[in-house]
């Protein structure tokens, strides 16, 4: 009997097996040039699948030499045109075409390639993906009940990560180093079984890189030139936990129901984002919700009703396509990274549809920035409307976002008013993080640190856009100086600048040209000084002691609320019976003021006026 075998079934590693059980033994396997041309293709483009293949064909040999079967090779390898053509079909005609030659069988896994081949009137053998129980992974034997990851590499002694998600240990395995050998014979067996097994995905097929998922263990496959050695790496979930013993699974279950179908699960690697977001798609799935996934790979486990899509063609904005057809109620988009995936995010939550992420994130803070750099500002409280923060695998806080007009935290008077992002904590409504629009910046902020803004320890003015102007002028300054650069805004156009007495000629420059530069690129007037003249002396203070029981202290540029009792918290200023402003008192217990600002002004007005100042939590 002869065999043709195609690439396919070459590399899936059953041609071995049927000789091995007897039922081809004896037989001529005729290798096509085009099948070995493929593989060393894929080989070369450091392809697991083609070393696979490779090591199957050396099997081949070893079976040839102990007599089992006759090895030939026949045909003629593909010209540069027929590889271009691959894809339409070029190279399998090539592979047929030894068939015919032969007048042998011709055994394949590609169904595509049975059927062309069968309307060629050729003897086909079509072997099914593989289905039914398997037998364990030569990669099974270095976990156990405990074990979520394993790291396997050349030369180094097997690791493994153990425990469950709030607390895990790296432990050594074995002592003795993992070969070369060993790994491409557990890369191969994984590789047989992502193709046989139903459950089983080559999620990534690239250059020195592959990353399959086989039911809920995902393995990725490195070598050289990607990685410096050969490494296998393999994760799977240790525990599934129930969604009701989540931390606030209550309040998640209202919200996400109603109005709020804008969800952003945030929290630092391994914080147990992922398994929430499992939970929360199985719960609306049993409320009755259409839930799909967007995953690249394919990692959430859910049941087999909610489908699981992954990037069409490579790209996610061809999948949000798709599901715009398919018309879910919930989609679960694990994870957000690219720029793409945050305006898919947007683009399917303004069309109406529910959208729960999942981002890489250390804070609240971190996690809006990440939003804001790639949404448009305007429309972002429409599009995400909660953050869940998640550490040590369960739910610490959940914050609403609201949009608001008023003035920033670390600006200071009316002429700041402006439209706010609000991030606001869910149970207790305090504003936790700032987000505006400041001449032409994104800036967000935290409304609790308030410190970093009202202590003069740089004594620079509080004033964001004098911060920056400060640090522009010292880059500028700090070219002709070997020294510090000490800048004091006078006004939003002029400012005064210490340096060492040496450095004063150089900066000015010969007729003050440099100096000139300066002024003409910042556009702020620069008066440069010795440093020796620079005083050193504090500003002194008044304190005024009200009958309120309230404190304010006043110096030459800055006005404090002092009032303990009210420390961060969030409270309205009233003078009498009138309204003055809204403020946040800091961890130090004040509320501090620029002197010059127009609310500063209208409080020393009514304190001298003998009018009581009084404090209320919002």
């Amino acid at each position: 009997m002869i065999i043709v075998p195609d690439t396919s079934v070459v590399i899936d590693g059953r041609i071995t097996s049927l000789i091995k059980s007897g039922e081809y033994r004896g037989a001529t396997i005729v290798i096509p040039e085009p099948v070995l041309a493929e593989l060393e293709a894929q080989a070369n483009q450091g392809r697991e699948i083609g070393f696979s293949g490779l090591t199957e064909i050396q099997e081949l040999w070893k079976m040839a030499q102990e007599g089992l079967v006759q090895l030939k090779f026949a045909g003629e390898r593909p010209k540069l045109e027929q590889v271009k053509l691959a894809s339409g079909g070029e190279i399998d005609a090539l592979i047929r075409k030894v068939a015919i030659e032969f007048n042998a069988k011709f055994v394949t896994s590609d169904v595509v390639q049975a059927e062309v081949a069968k309307a060629k009137g050729l003897d086909v053998l079509y072997i099914r993906p593989q289905m039914g129980d398997f037998s364990p992974l030569g990669i099974d034997q270095f976990f156990d009940e405990e074990t979520h990851a394993v790291f396997l590499k050349e030369r180094v002694p097997p690791m493994a990560r153990r425990g469950d998600i709030r607390e895990t240990r790296l432990v050594t395995v074995r002592e003795a180093p993992m070969t070369e050998y060993e790994l491409r014979a557990i890369a191969q067996e994984i590789l047989e079984r992502a193709k046989r097994d139903p459950d089983g995905f080559i999620e990534v097929e690239k250059r020195g890189i592959t990353v399959v998922q086989i039911g809920s263990m995902r393995i990725s496959i490195a070598r050289r030139p990607f990685s410096d050695g050969m490494e296998i790496t393999a994760i799977r979930p240790v525990a599934r936990i129930p969604f009701e013993n989540y931390r606030k699974s209550d309040v998640l279950k209202k919200e996400v129901t109603g109005a709020k179908r804008g969800v952003l699960i945030s929290g630092a690697p391994g914080s147990g984002k992922t398994t929430l977001a499992q939970g929360l798609a199985i719960f609306l799935s049993e409320q009755g919700y259409v839930v799909r996934t967007m995953e690249a790979p394919r990692d959430l486990q859910v049941p087999d009703h909610i489908t699981q899509y992954t990037s069409l063609e490579g790209s996610m904005e061809n999948t949000a396509d798709i599901l715009l057809l398919v018309r879910p109620d919930f989609i679960v988009f694990d994870e957000l990274r690219k720029n793409e995936h945050f305006g898919i995010y947007a683009d399917m939550r303004l069309a109406g549809v529910g959208m729960i992420g999942v981002l890489h994130a250390t804070s609240v803070q971190d996690a809006l920035q990440r939003f804001l750099s790639r949404v448009d500002f305007g429309i972002l409280p429409q599009v995400l409307n909660m953050i869940v923060f998640m550490s040590g695998g369960d739910v610490t806080e959940i914050y609403n976002l609201e949009m608001s007009m008023r003035i920033p935290t670390g600006l200071s008077d009316d002429r700041h008013i402006r439209p706010v992002i609000l991030v606001k904590e869910h149970e207790s409504g305090v504003v936790t993080a700032e987000a505006f629009k400041h001449e032409g910046e994104t800036i967000v902020m935290s409304a609790r640190k308030t410190e970093e803004v009202s202590k003069p320890i740089a004594k620079a003015e509080e004033r964001i856009s004098w911060r920056v102007s400060e640090k522009e002028i010292q880059r500028e300054i700090g070219r002709y100086s070997s020294g510090p650069v000490e800048v004091k805004m006078l006004t939003d156009n002029k400012a005064v600048v210490y340096i060492e007495d040496r450095d004063v000629p150089a900066a000015i420059g010969k007729g003050g040209k440099n100096v000139s530069a300066i002024v003409s690129k910042l556009g702020i007037g620069i008066d440069i000084r010795p440093r020796s003249e620079l005083e050193q002396q504090e500003p002194k203070e008044e304190v005024l002691e009200l009958e309120t029981g309230i404190r304010v202290r006043m110096d030459r540029k800055q006005l404090a609320v002092i009032a303990p009792e009210f420390r961060s918290k969030i409270v309205d200023v009233f003078a009498g019976k009138e309204y003055l402003f809204t403020a946040t008192v800091n961890e130090a217990g004040e509320i501090t003021l620029s002197r010059n600002s127009t609310i500063a002004q209208e409080l020393i007005k009514r304190t001298g006026a003998g009018e009581s100042i009084r404090l209320r939590p919002v």
